[in-house]
């Protein structure tokens, strides 16, 4: 099997199906507006309907956000197809990728919104924005790619030494 396809077996499609379980669940046993503390003052479960991205932003625009999943998913594919992630960082960012947006665009075409519940407290900021596995699954994708771009012998990174004085 080769390895990205391996990398979207073990790991997007568990990530995936975790998505659309725990958010099912949140629709069954949580009702909007509801606070279930999980660890006081620190995590609750909530029950947000987000139809806009990330801090709420571009509200109510659910068709937009579709059309852009469906876009990112086809540059995936042809980017996979060109041989772009051919490091196990990159597979894994990939896969971290299709899973979240897979995720979110399940919620879209189902419900016509993404279910976010967890609520995250932090000291400094307060209640963080309600989000949910994909969300995070997009988030740690984003920066793995950044990191891998830090990396020595990668194109955006320099493998140059100084030379010696």
């Amino acid at each position: 099997m080769k390895s990205a396809a391996r990398y979207l077996l073990l790991l997007s499609l568990p990530l995936y199906v975790a998505d659309q379980v725990t958010k099912w669940l949140v629709l069954q046993h949580i009702n909007p507006g509801e606070v279930i503390p999980v660890i006081p003052g620190i995590l609750n479960f909530v029950q947000v309907h987000n139809t806009g991205a990330a801090f709420g932003m571009l509200k109510d625009s659910n068709t937009f956000f579709l059309l852009f999943g469906l876009l990112a998913l086809v540059v995936l594919a042809i980017l996979a197809g060109r041989g772009a992630f051919s490091s196990p960082l990159s597979r894994m960012a990939s896969a971290l990728l299709v899973s979240g947006i897979f995720g979110n665009l399940t919620d879209r075409l189902l419900h016509g919104f993404v279910v976010d519940f967890l609520d995250v407290i932090l000291p400094w900021y307060g209640h963080w924005p309600a989000f949910n596995i994909a969300d995070s699954c997009i988030c740690v994708a984003a920066a793995l790619f950044l990191l891998e771009g830090f990396l020595p012998g990668k194109s955006g990174a320099s493998t140059k030494t100084l030379p010696a004085e």
